[in-house]
């Protein structure tokens, strides 16, 4: 037969687990000490047989230890026992940080990626850029000679309308009709969807 395996201090040389709890919760240090002393190793058992490593199930454990001292209060002897409850605080613990490195190390991966993403290419930008110039003027050649000028004024020196017909001398109204029909041609040149 099976002998019991019993975590804790051995039973009947004093206070159970589940007293000292309550003690705990009222910042009973001496009763805290007892209760780390009958549930660390259990507490780091758990811990490491998720995280597998020693330095990290270390780290662990005592974060769980801390969590057990200020939230003993939160723990329930209708919910089940004190072991219970601290290993349950152990394996959520180690699982969040298992998920937590998993988390960090996928940020790095997307990082890294994102670090290989090629820079702006210059070369290229100042090629297609002299090709929609070279395009621009080889469809300015088409207009005629006052239709150039009026788009010219226009748009590249940034003149109004009544700027333009007044420095041409022309009425008005007629340069409105050569920059539109300027203003058509160049689109329709430059293949440009209305």
């Amino acid at each position: 037969m099976k002998e019991a395996v019993h975590i804790g201090p051995a039973p009947g040389t004093g206070p159970s687990l589940e007293e000292l709890m309550a003690d705990v919760a009222m910042g009973d240090k001496d009763a805290f000490s007892s209760v780390y002393d009958a549930v660390a190793g259990s507490v780091l058992g758990v811990v490491r047989a998720v995280l597998r490593d020693r330095a990290q199930s270390e780290e662990v454990a005592q974060e769980v230890l801390v969590e057990v001292w200020g939230n003993a209060a939160r723990y329930r002897t209708d919910r089940g026992t004190a072991i219970n409850w601290v290993l349950t605080l152990a394996h959520r613990r180690a699982i969040d940080r298992v998920r937590s490195v998993e988390s960090a190390a996928a940020r790095d991966h997307r990082a890294a990626l994102l670090a290989q993403t090629p820079e702006f290419d210059e070369v290229t930008e100042e090629v297609e850029t002299r090709l929609e110039r070279e395009q621009l003027r080889r469809c300015l050649r088409t207009l005629t000679e006052l239709q150039k000028q009026s788009v010219s004024l226009a748009y590249y020196r940034g003149l109004t309308y009544s700027q333009v017909a007044e420095l041409l001398a022309v009425p008005l109204g007629t340069i409105k009709t050569r920059l539109r029909d300027g203003l058509i041609r160049l689109r329709d040149c430059l293949g440009v969807n209305a």
